[in-house]
């Protein structure tokens, strides 16, 4: 039998728990919400391969049992790479949510984030936590190298935004969500997202406080699990603080784009640190009604490229592989 990296070398990794989205041409991006979604605009990418669901805790122990690869979050960061950082916050870990006890602005993130030490993929909610029970969950605690780790051990890759997006939308373009134009069709709800008031009040009325088992929730209408919610989803795009304008022609149209550009991806609201980001797509089981409604398919957010957290993972894509 080949090897994973002699599958990887020609291009022939193992598809049969992904999920064949053939090529076509969709409206990207949203007028209608967040500055960063805009302009809608038109993309066209060729048929490709997405996993059925995010990366499990089960499928990532397996690569790490298999290379000994170590996390992001589970190395001592360099002084070299955070001058100014006080010393004592030079340790492995990775953020962790912790909701306040009472209803705090919601313009100050650090009100609801702890760099929490020892937390990491296996200890999810810190050092004396496991995954035992949580084998079906998406791992979580994933910063971009790590998800290009694993996207390289297994032979594939990780989606750029626009093909994220087109497998999100499930073939409904131009769909609010990616189930349809309701967020709750009939009371029901369709992807693990918070319900109450963010941060401090959770009702849980759809059957989760944080991650969800990836079958929890249906399915798009290409198959797909998960698009939306539970956990953000890395992409291969720089971020941009807005899409390109829309082609003046059909012959004009953008094909397989890949967005961005590092030195330009840097938060131009903090200068002095230059960590590039990249594009994270699908919002989370974070997510509210009241705070980032980023749980469309539109929807992106900047994720510094070595930054993790309780509710960032990824999944991958294969390309060139046509069905049969």
């Amino acid at each position: 039998m080949a090897t994973v990296e002699a599958l990887a070398r020609v291009g022939r990794a193992d598809t049969s728990e992904m999920i064949w989205i053939p090529g076509g041409t969709f409206r990207m991006g949203s007028n209608d919400h967040y500055a960063e979604e805009a302009p809608a605009h038109r993309v066209t990418v060729d048929g490709f391969w997405i996993d059925r669901t995010p990366v499990t805790n089960r499928g990532f122990r397996k690569f790490v049992n298999a290379t000994g690869y170590v996390t992001v979050a589970e190395t001592k960061p360099d002084a070299k790479d955070y001058p100014g950082a006080l010393p004592h916050m030079l340790r492995a870990g990775s953020l962790l949510f912790v909701p306040p006890p009472h209803m705090v602005p919601l313009h100050d993130w650090s009100q609801w984030w702890r760099f929490t030490f020892g937390a990491n993929w296996s200890h999810p909610y810190g050092r004396k936590s496991s995954t035992v029970g949580l084998d079906d969950h998406p791992v979580v605690h994933i910063a971009y190298r790590d998800a290009c780790a694993y996207a390289e051990w297994i032979g594939k890759e990780l989606p750029t935004e626009a093909d994220w997006e087109f497998a999100a939308r499930g073939g409904l373009d131009g769909a609010e969500f990616a189930w349809g134009d309701e967020f709750t069709p009939g009371g029901r709800h369709i992807a693990n997202t918070w319900q109450g008031a963010f941060p401090c009040e959770n009702s849980k009325t759809d059957g989760f406080e944080r991650t969800s088992p990836v079958h929890a929730f249906p399915p798009n209408s290409y198959g797909i699990y998960d698009m939306i919610g539970n956990v953000w989803e890395w992409t291969s795009d720089w971020y941009t603080a807005k899409h390109e304008e829309d082609a003046e022609s059909s012959c004009c149209i953008p094909k397989n784009p890949r967005g961005g550009r590092e030195d330009a991806s840097y938060d131009s609201c903090q200068p002095q640190i230059k960590i590039p980001r990249k594009v994270v797509k699908g919002g989370s089981h974070l997510c509210a009604p009241n705070y980032c409604r980023r749980y469309r398919p539109a929807a992106r957010h900047a994720q510094p490229v070595d930054t993790s957290a309780s509710h960032i993972g990824f999944r991958c894509v294969v390309r060139r592989q046509e069905p049969g």
